[in-house]
């Protein structure tokens, strides 16, 4: 499927029929992630999975400030509004958790149930957003000179994802593949507009969302188990879960715990 927002050409895949749900991919990811879920998840829910600005098959305009997170989540309204839906569900995985919360905080009323995994609302401060506006445009540096390749090798070492190289050689393989094959114009202009620093914090909004909320974190991912079960102490209609014996990313780590949580709370058989 293709939509056409501000000049903007986007793709998403689309699988199952139900309740609007739409899946949020992280940096350096595409839709394709959650393609394994379209079984478990489309026995309920009409899934859209949104291939983000810079990534996957959706176009990587050369001027970053279109990747603005707000613009982002302003474009997920449009392809909502296209697809006739007034509300959906929203889950996102790290970026694509951050363009989740960024969506709730500016369209309250079209969010249903929030599911976030491995996320956070922003950072606190100035000084915080600017020493990783600093880091974030190091990286994007990184993409542009030295090219996909020697990125996606530095990004699989980082100690964020170091619970991965516990997975199978053939599941790597295809994150990888899938890594690789993004655009390197459009992953640094990812950092550069829609980065972590770049971003508004939203660390006051948070406590007004009237959706109920999900938040995912895994065991072996201290950083964002400390974030997940501070925003639960904000979030008002919340519960927090933390998956043993996974990363960053559990969907990956921890697949079908992960799909069988997801889809209780979804369809309000909870666990």
């Amino acid at each position: 499927m293709k939509y056409c927002v501000d000049g903007v050409e986007y793709r998403a895949e689309e699988c199952g029929s139900g309740f609007p749900l739409v899946t949020l991919h992280g940096f350096t990811g595409a839709a394709t992630n959650w393609k394994a879920f379209c079984p478990v998840w489309g026995e309920h829910s009409s899934m859209l999975m949104p291939d983000l600005i810079g990534h996957g098959m959706t176009e990587s305009p050369h001027d970053s400030k279109i990747y603005s997170i707000e613009k982002a989540a302003d474009a997920l309204a449009t392809m909502l509004e296209e697809n006739g839906a007034e509300q959906a569900d929203f889950l996102g995985y790290s970026m694509g958790g951050r363009l989740a919360v960024t969506f709730a905080a500016r369209y309250p009323e079209k969010v249903r149930k929030l599911v976030l995994e491995s996320t956070s609302p922003g950072l606190r401060n100035d000084e915080e957003r600017a020493a990783r506006i600093k880091q974030d445009g190091m990286l994007a540096e990184m993409i542009v000179s030295k090219g996909i390749q020697y990125f996606v090798d530095y990004w699989e070492s980082i100690q964020l994802f170091s619970s991965q190289t516990k997975l199978p050689k053939a599941v790597r393989a295809e994150i990888r593949q899938q890594r690789l094959g993004n655009n390197p114009i459009g992953l640094a202009n990812s950092l550069l507009g829609m980065g972590t620093g770049a971003q508004p914090s939203w660390w006051n909004e948070i406590e007004s969302f009237s959706c109920e909320t999900l938040l995912l974190s895994g065991s072996l991912d201290p950083k964002f188990c400390g974030i997940a079960k501070e925003m639960s102490s904000k979030i008002p209609h919340c519960r927090h879960l933390t998956i043993n014996d996974a990363g960053h990313a559990i969907h990956v780590e921890q697949p079908e715990k992960f799909g069988t949580i997801v889809s209780r709370f979804l369809c309000n058989t909870y666990i």
